[in-house]
């Protein structure tokens, strides 16, 4: 059975989303940018995950700006 490798990664949507949101997006930790836009930052086991992850940001009808691989 092979190990998963979870990433960090920080995506960020246009605008500032309401704390209301943020269950939508539990494990990632939520922040604002300088630029008036919301970002998700968080361990994410997989490239399955991450396309789901990027599925409920479209479904949600939110403006994906820019999604960046964290390295450690």
């Amino acid at each position: 059975m092979p190990c998963e490798e979870k990433t960090v990664y920080q995506i960020e949507v246009r605008g500032w989303l309401p704390a209301y949101r943020a269950p939508s997006f539990e494990g990632l930790q939520m922040d604002y940018s300088s630029a008036g836009n919301t970002l998700l930052t968080g361990l994410i086991r997989d490239q399955s995950a991450l396309f789901g992850l990027l599925d409920k940001i479209r479904d949600l009808g939110l403006e994906l700006v820019s999604l960046k691989q964290i390295n450690d």
